[in-house]
């Protein structure tokens, strides 16, 4: 056939559809006698383009294209498949060809056209290999091309040598001939497929080849051969990446079990050996192959489920068939066997990933042949109650809810036991409540399922019910059959405990901690330890379970004591070694979790419960009652002891970060019993002890402290079981502490750094506080002391330098000196306290105790101490040489390993000789020091003489130093200015002893220098040479910043001094030991380095501001001022001083202190031009402003500068007048932040107690004592600021006083004018609409109760201005909380001044046409306690004028008001009448008849009685004045409900009970109407009885009854008798009437009848559809369903009150839709009789609800009568509703939320039914 023939031959392809080629070519080849072959080979070779030119994703085929390529393929395909007249060896050749040259590039083009077109291609050519039976062709060729490309994609460069087919050795041109091929064509060609393309092509081989195995035995070689090398491919596939496992689940592993689906095993010959490939054998490396995907990650292990779904899903279970093995070696294999399946299959229903969730639930349903969970049988069992308590109303209606699940008939076999089968489908249906049902269903469920299983599998005894049915459950996780399903349910308490849906957390939790765990001991056992420290304890830090946790100051929960006592049954149900292993881990979770607060303490009270158990006590009632239980103590060993308290340990350092100081000390409580239960203190390390009980803060355990009892009995051994005699342990203990101390000491080192330094003071001070916490006799101080004295004796005469052992001595001194100081400071809180409290409380004794006869135990150590003080000093003379000598520092050149490091207090830049000898000395100076300092308190003796020579000989040669040149030199002096820090502090405690007076010693602060004092010159030049180290450049920056430290605290040291010096010095002699102008420079110096100080130096810097203020003012008389701090000075000081405020990261208590006190100093406060300049604030106003402005931040800042600037304004009453803004600021403050962290500074840190202290008093101690870490602090003080300014304005006082008289009265006149000011036309103040406990809200009350208390400052010549604004506030709408201010102020004002109640009260009591009737209530309220309060001499006056108009609103249309005036003037006749006697009843007045009538009407009446019982003793506690005191104010503070210290007010009163009373009337009312509804509905004689319908005009226009077009004719009297005596015709008036009625009704007829027409087919458009929402109750969502209705023309809304279209938010969001839609009310409790109703005339009814059997909305088909019933926000359509429907649909729902809102859910069903109507 000639080319140009082929060429059109194939152009002809693109006009013949695939279908008619076959028809075409046979047509071609009958007319023109050309062979099949040869048309072949033409067809490929003309081929109409180039296959390469798309190699590269170049070219895109169109729909022509594809359709040509199609025709083509078919062509081709049907010359091979029906004409084999080419011969063996043409046939082969031809299909190679076809396989090379078309099908291969082909798929290699698979990009360049569609999905379809690639099936049609590859199906043409399948459909040719099976019906030629050419698979051995493609064995040679397709098949090897595509295993290499798997291969190449793996990886793989050749074939391995079990593999059946070598595609290593696969070239193109042994298959094809290549001679005219282009070479880049053949590369192309020979190149890999894509693996998906690849496995997808292998699939079909496979299939294709095992449909031939079954027609052609001679193709079972390579059938089995190729499913050999898919296996193994398989196994490699699924270790590689992620692309390859997908490829492996979605193509190979179908097509292998599908093969071994037709045959369970084939065999195959290899090597001569002949194998067997099994099913069993292929999953088993499966199995394999999935263990080791689990175990690498997230992606993996959901593969790793893909793959053993397949293989559950194929065949049977097991296969007696051998593996890959010889047939000598039979394998067994079965998933359930294998105790790491059940493992994971558990691993997998607990991951968050959803996908592998439903995996693994699929997977174990297949293992258990479930396939769903739902009622299994129509017959109803009998129901048998296994509950044998009363239920409440949610315990019934949960199981009514469960029952309604499909689980009803498992309840009737309780008592029996449920089988196998019933226990998993309980089991299962738990867990897909927990995935897929609404909250609602998961809490009516959860409890009587999870009892039903656990009921169902024990005996009350614990024992084990024995089942054995269905014995395939029995590899349920173990193989013990008994245990069966109890282990699973960790599963779903595991599930559920991490539910998305906190109310099923909260559900899950609560009945988990519910179930008596107690009386199922063998469930308890059965339960794992990874269970309970794993998801359990990760479910108690769930915030969700402890919502009452804090209230009221207690930090526990109900779930917290549940879990305690779930935890102590479980320890109990394990062998005591695993009981001791269990609360170590359980203990060492504090350190690998991290916990929220309610969390930790679940966490500490789970611990305590367990140790009660290991230490041989079921709980702590037992541990308390002595009950006996198996101890575990014996089997805990050292290690195990060591272990736990080191736990311990970091749990109570733990609790730190919670300052709740409650909380804290809860937690200690917890750890310190944990510890006294499972820990002897004598059989740990000592070292280890230590540490735990340093982390038990001091103040728990000192004298007063709430935990010491505890801790002493612990170390003592008086609580345990163990102990044979009382404090035998704590014997024990203390020969331990002398041992450590010992040893401790005994240290033959020679060198040592600061880091050494630090680890013993740290190990010293832990040993001195359990040495004074444990030591009960004096017998154990005469030890101690005996120790002291002979190792400082032997130490110090022999003078070894430069050795550990002297140092670790005088370390120990020093923190014994620190704990006997700590002691002694404690001991004089608590004696203070008990004087206080007159009475003083029986204490042990102890240690601390001892101390209580503080004059025998100072002079016992004092004694021993200056006996070594002795052999102390001449040693220190020797060792401080370094400092002013330089002998050991080495020619002043570093080496390299000093010169590299950073510097810091632990880095000396010095060599090791150097840094060991500057340590040295500087350690014996500062233990001098202390030593002088405790002596001095009790004695003056020879010692403290030469102590005091030594710091005198040792501060002359450090102030006189030379200037070193050098940076070593520079370190060494550095080290001269820390020792010389603890020598000046040492100079202070002296001087402030009283037991020694350092001035009356020689050679000390009274020699002369040059004429001069030593103080007087030696100060500027300790100044100097300091500054002149730092700016020398000697040091580097870090030890700069060290320099400046120890600086600060020098000049602190030295300021106090001069402070105490001064407070002795001569009077008038201002020049006895030092000069203004030394304390000035020390000043300027200060404030010009403060700007740019540390954070370290704040403190020491501020205190030294204060100290020389403070110096600078006693000797100025002049209060305006004084020598060298003028206002330019202190605007540098308030803004350096501010600058290092604000550049402090963190608000210390301290710092704030020490800013407010030596910034707002006393002596500078009273100066005007401080506060007041001509061109605006001065420097102290401005500070005020800022700190104020800022405190509005940080509420610790406002509150201490609340309390400093309050007493300084009292002690100065003219300054107020500069601050009226600051006032009105502190009024109204009241962050709500609570700062936990205060109460806990304060009593942890001594220099925060000691600022604080030192601030200016408060007005009012003792009651802003209450409030110091609250928000009210800022108020109260400021209320206890002016209640003194007024009691100050009303004193007669000296002449020289009546101008702080004066002062106070302006001051307070002021402010209160300037509050009422506020409140009338404030913007916020002056509201009205406001919401309550608002912001407004809260400013509001603040506001009226500070006028409150300032009622005490009005006079004459203001009470008029006040009164307007009072009488304007009183007339404005407010809150009661706000109003009852108000009406005490005014109560108090009036009683004041009783001449202004018959000017104002009486005529707007008698103002009768006025409206506002909440102002009218607080007049009479004020009223009555006029007369109420008043003296007697005015009481009768007020009584005639403010009665009688108050009478007549008795009557008042107003229910509150009427209500508050019976109350009130009940109480004023009963007070102020009294009875008439019987006898003279005849006689009295009829005004006192009538009154005495009233009274007793009050008095009798059933309404007012039950309304004066609720007010019972309110009246009775009011007091105007006391309520307008600060303590009566604020007196109020309740904590589980404070709002602002406002008490409940009689107007709430009455309002809460007006309002009750009308809500039962409301009840009783609605009761009576749904009776009446539910009648109506059961009248089925009245079918055309209507629903109540809104008042709608469609409504109007369909009830004819309900127009008003009618009349009815109703004859008068004598119309009646003229009609009966004559015709109605006769009477021509009465006929023109009746004939005129005739005609209007027939115009009304015609009209009804055209109005009824429209509003029929106005009906008839509307849809059959009728939404019930009468469960739904939120506003919002009824509006939006009533649009949606309108949107859809649905044919009507049901609701519960029809009258909720009136409501304007309704109205807002429908907008106007209840106007168009008809709107029908039904009752909830008729609701079930309307659905029953609407069913009876054909309407299906559905519900939009989850349920078990729901259908997805768009599966259901919506008939056209509908009625859709949706359910409540939260809980859904309760049963006895969903027993009615025919049928509940559920809407799909892809995302993690699993619940829409109902408005939407509703909208998106009536869209769904709409649509489907439009579709019919």
């Amino acid at each position: 056939m000639g080319s140009s023939v082929i060429t059109s031959l194939s152009l002809s392809f693109k006009q013949v559809p695939p279908a008619a080629v076959p028809a075409f070519l046979d047509c071609v080849l009958s007319s023109t006698g050309v062979s099949p072959s040869t048309l072949f080979e033409s067809l490929i070779n003309e081929l109409p383009f180039r296959l390469e030119d798309t190699f590269n994703g170049e070219k895109r085929f169109d729909s022509y294209d594809c359709n040509h390529i199609a025709s083509l393929v078919a062509g081709l395909c049907h010359l091979l498949k029906n004409f084999a007249g080419f011969g063996a060896a043409d046939n082969h050749n031809a299909l190679q060809s076809f396989v090379w040259r078309v099908f291969i590039p082909l798929m290699k083009m698979v990009r360049a056209y569609d999905l379809d077109m690639l099936n049609e291609i590859v199906q043409s050519f399948f459909d040719v290999v099976i019906e030629t039976s050419a698979l051995d062709i493609l064995g040679v060729s397709l098949v090897p091309f595509l295993m290499r490309s798997v291969g190449v994609s793996m990886g793989m460069l050749q074939h391995e040598e079990s593999d059946f087919i070598k595609w290593g050795e696969l070239l193109l041109c042994d298959s094809l001939n290549t001679t005219n091929m282009d070479e880049n064509y053949i590369a192309n060609l020979s190149g890999s497929f894509p693996i998906p393309l690849s496995c997808h092509l292998l699939n079909l081989i496979l299939n294709a080849a095992f449909q031939s195995h079954q027609a052609a035995p001679e193709v079972e070689s390579f059938a089995a051969g190729m499913l050999w090398d898919l296996c193994n491919t398989t196994e490699r596939l699924l270790s590689q990446s992620v692309e390859h496992r997908s490829c492996a689940v979605s193509f190979l592993l179908p097509a292998i079990f599908k093969a071994f689906s037709s045959q369970s095993s084939v065999k195959i010959s290899r090597q001569g050996n002949m194998y067997i490939l099994s099913r069993n054998g292929f999953k088993k490396r499966i199995w394999e192959c999935c263990k080791k995907l689990f175990s690498v990650g997230s992606m993996e292990r959901r593969d790793a489920y893909s793959v053993l779904y397949l293989c559950l899903s194929t065949g049977s279970w097991t296969d007696e068939t051998e593996s890959f093995v010889s047939e000598k070696d039979p394998v067994e294999f079965d998933f359930r066997s294998e105790q790491e399946f059940w493992d994971e299959i558990k691993k997998g229903l607990v991951v968050d990933e959803s996908l592998v969730r439903k995996q693994s639930l699929h997977i174990l349903k297949s293992v258990l042949s479930i396939s769903e969970v739902s009622k299994t049988g129509s017959e109803k069992k009998p129901e048998v109650d296994s509950v044998h308590r009363s239920l409440t109303r949610k315990e019934t209606w949960a199981e009514k809810e469960a029952k309604s699940l499909g689980v009803g008939e498992l309840y009737g076999s309780v008592d029996s036991g449920l089988s196998s089968q019933q226990e998993w489908q309980a089991f299962l249906l738990l867990y897909e409540m927990l995935e897929e049902y609404g909250t609602h269903l998961v809490e009516a469920a959860w409890s009587n399922q999870i009892d039903l299983l656990i009921k169902s599998s024990l005996r009350y005894d614990g024992s084990l019910k024995s089942d054995c049915n269905n014995s395939h459950h029995g590899h349920m996780e173990i193989p013990d059959e008994e245990t069966r399903v109890l282990n699973w349910l960790e599963v779903l308490w595991n599930r559920g405990f991490r539910h998305d849906n906190p109310l099923v957390r909260c559900t899950v939790m609560e009945s988990f901690l519910g179930i008596e765990w107690r009386r199922y001991e063998t469930c308890t056992q059965s339960m794992s330890q990874t269970f309970v420290l794993g998801p359990f304890i990760e479910g108690l830090n769930d915030p969700i379970h402890h919502k009452d946790f804090g209230l009221k100051g207690i930090y526990t929960s109900r779930t917290i004591e549940g879990a305690a006592q779930y935890v102590c049954s479980y320890t109990s149900c394990l062998n005591p070694r695993n009981r001791v292993g269990f609360l170590i881990n359980l203990a060492s979770l504090a350190k690998k979790q991290s916990f929220g607060r309610a969390g930790f303490m679940a966490l500490v009270q789970c611990i305590v419960s367990t140790s009660y158990v290991v230490g041989g006590y079921g709980d702590k009632d037992n541990k308390l009652s002595g009950t006996a239980h198996e101890p575990s103590c014996e089997h805990l060993s050292q290690d195990d002891m060591t272990h736990i308290l080191d736990v311990l340990k970091f749990v109570a350092e733990s609790s730190r970060q919670h300052f709740n100081h409650k909380y804290r000390i809860r937690v200690y409580q917890k750890v310190l019993e944990t510890a006294a239960s499972a820990v002897n203190p004598c059989m740990v390390p000592l070292g280890t002890l230590l540490q735990f009980v340093s982390a038990i803060p001091r103040e728990f355990t000192d004298h007063d402290g709430s935990l010491r009892k505890l801790m002493l009995e612990w170390l003592q051994g008086c609580n345990r079981k163990t102990s044979n005699n009382l404090c035998t342990d704590g014997n024990r203990l203390l020969a331990s502490l002398y041992e450590y101390l010992k040893g401790f000491i005994s240290d033959h080192g020679e060198s040592f750094d600061d880091d050494d330094l630090e680890a013993w003071d740290s190990q010293t001070k832990r040993w001195a506080r359990v040495f004074f916490l444990i030591i009960n006799n004096e017998e154990h101080l005469t030890d101690i002391i005996m120790f002291v004295q002979n190792s400082g004796h032997n130490f110090f005469q022999e003078k070894n330098h430069l050795q550990r052992a002297p140092t670790k001595f005088l370390i120990f001194i020093l923190s014994m000196l620190l704990e006997l100081q700590n002691m002694q400071d404690g001991i004089s809180e608590l004696s203070s306290s008990v004087k206080s409290k007159l009475c003083i409380a029986s204490v042990e004794k102890t240690g601390k105790q001892i101390v209580d006869d503080a004059s025998i135990i100072k002079k016992k150590f004092a004694v021993a101490l200056l006996s070594i003080l002795k052999e102390l000093i001449p040693f220190a003379e020797s060792s401080c040489s370094i400092f002013w000598s330089h002998t050991t520092v080495e020619n002043g050149v570093l080496s390299g390993s000093v010169i590299g490091k950073l510097g810091g207090p632990s880095q000396r830049r010095l060599s090791g000789p150097s840094t060991t000898a500057v340590l040295e000395a500087v350690t014996l100076v500062k233990t001098i020091g202390w030593i002088s300092s405790y002596c001095a308190q009790v004695t003056s003796g020879v010692e403290l003489k030469l102590a005091l020579a030594f710091f005198w000989k040792f501060t002359q040669h450090t102030i006189s130093s030379q200037i070193c040149n050098s940076e070593a030199a520079a370190e060494v002096y550095l080290a001269a200015f820390e020792a010389l820090a603890s020598v000046l502090n040492a100079f202070v405690s002296l001087c402030s002893a009283g037991a020694f007076n350092l001035l009356e010693n020689d050679n000390t602060l009274l020699s002369m220098v040059d004429g001069e004092f030593w103080l007087q010159v030696s100060v500027p030049a300790f100044l100097q040479n300091i500054n002149h180290l730092l700016t020398a450049g000697l040091l580097v920056r870090s030890r700069r910043a060290v320099l400046l430290s120890w600086k600060w605290l020098c000049v602190e040291s030295l300021l106090s001094l001069m402070h105490i010096l001064d407070a002795r010095r001569i009077p008038g002699d201002r020049k006895s030991f030092f000069s203004d102008d030394t304390v000035t420079s020390i000043f300027q110096d200060i404030v010009e380095s403060l700007e740019n100080a540390g954070e370290g130096s704040a403190l020491p810097m501020l205190k030294s501001v204060r100290l020389a203020l403070g110096i600078l003012a006693s000797g100025n008389s002049s209060l305006d001022g004084f020598l060298g701090v003028d206002t330019q000075t202190m605007w540098q000081l308030v803004k350096s001083c501010w600058i290092l405020h604000i550049s402090c990261k963190k608000r210390r208590v301290a710092p704030i202190a020490a800013l407010l006190s030596s910034v707002l100093h006393s002596s500078l406060f009273s100066n005007k031009d401080m506060h007041i300049a001509e061109d605006g604030h001065g420097p102290l106003k401005w500070f005020v402003e800022k700190i104020l402005e800022e405190g509005q931040k940080s509420p610790r800042t406002i509150r201490l500068a609340a309390l400093h600037l309050t007493g300084l304004w009292l002690m100065y009453p003219r300054t107020i007048k500069y601050y009226i803004k600051e006032l009105r600021l502190l009024t109204l403050y009241g962050s709500v932040a609570f700062d936990e962290d205060f109460e806990a500074e304060l009593s942890d840190n001594n220099d925060a107690r000691t600022e604080v202290s030192l601030l200016a008093k408060s007005p009012d101690p003792e009651l802003t004592e209450l409030f110091i870490n609250t928000e009210l602090y800022a108020r109260v003080s400021v209320a206890g600021l002016f209640q003194k300014l007024a009691s100050l304005a009303d004193m007669v006082e000296p002449e020289s006083q009546y101008q702080d008289c004066e002062d106070a009265l302006v001051a307070g006149k002021l402010f209160l004018l300037e509050l009422l000011d506020a409140a009338v036309h404030d913007k916020d103040l002056s509201k009205e609409l406001y919401k309550k406990y608002s912001a407004i809200h809260r400013r509001k009350i603040r506001a009226w109760q500070m006028i409150c208390i300032m009622s005490r400052f009005v006079s004459s010549d203001i009470i008029h201005q006040v009164m307007d604004n009072v009488h304007i506030c009183l007339h404005r709408n407010n809150l009661p909380a706000v109003r009852q201010y108000l009406e005490t102020f005014a109560i108090n004002i009036y009683l004041k001044f009783p001449a202004l109640v018959k000017e104002q009260l009486v005529p707007i009591l008698k103002n009768y046409d006025s409206k506002a009737q909440q102002a009218l209530s607080s007049y009479v309220f004020v009223a009555a306690n006029i007369i109420l309060h008043a003296e007697k001499t005015a009481q009768q006056t007020h009584l005639r004028e403010l009665l009688p108009p108050i009478i007549p609103l008795l009557t008042s249309h107003h229910h509150s008001l009427r209500g508050f005036a019976q109350l009130l003037v009940h109480r004023v006749l009963f007070r102020l009448f009294p009875p008439v006697e019987s006898a003279s009843s005849q006689t009295i007045s009829l005004e006192k008849l009538s009154f005495e009538n009233l009274k007793s009407y009050l008095d009798k009446n059933p309404d007012c009685s039950r309304l004066r019982a609720s007010m019972e003793g309110f009246l009775d506690a009011y007091d105007p004045s006391t309520s307008a005191t600060p303590a009566g104010v604020f007196v109020n503070r309740v904590e589980d409900s404070e709002f602002e210290c406002v008490p409940t007010c009689l107007m709430d009163n009455v309002l809460s009970f007006l309002n009750d009373v009308r809500e039962d009337l409301r009840a009783s009312m609605a009761k009576d109407v749904v009776a009446i509804k539910n009648e109506g509905f059961k009248m089925n004689e009245e079918p055309n009885r209507r629903l109540i319908m809104s008042n709608t005009d469609e409504q109007k226009l369909s009830e004819p009854s309900s127009l008003d077009f009618q009349r009815k004719i109703t004859l008068s009297k004598h119309e009646k008798q003229d009609a009966s005596s004559t015709s109605v015709l006769r009477n021509g008036e009465t006929y023109k009437r009746l004939f005129e009625m005739e005609k209007e009704d027939e115009l009304v007829s015609q009209l009804l009848r055209s109005r009824s027409m429209e509003v029929e087919r106005l009906k008839s458009d509307r849809q059959s559809l009728i939404l019930v929402a009468s469960l739904v109750d939120r506003i919002p969502n009824l509006a939006g369903l009533a649009r949606t209705c309108e949107v859809f023309k649905a044919s009507g809304l049901v609701v519960a009150d029809a009258n909720i279209i009136h409501d304007k938010q309704f109205q807002l969001i429908s907008v106007t839709a209840e106007k168009w839609v008809p709107i029908m009310e039904v009752p909830v409790n008729s609701l079930k009789l309307f659905l029953e109703k609407k069913k009876r005339e054909g309407f299906s009814i559905l519900g939009l609800e989850q349920t078990a059997n729901s259908i997805s909305l768009d599966k259901h088909q919506f008939p056209k009568k509908t009625v859709l019933v949706l359910g409540r926000e939260k809980e859904g359509i309760p049963v006895d509703i969903i027993h009615i429907l025919d049928a509940c649909i559920e809407i799909p729902q892809l995302g993690v939320v699993r619940s829409l809102n109902v408005h939407v859910s509703g909208a998106i069903a009536l869209w769904e039914y709409t649509r489907q109507q439009r579709i019919q």
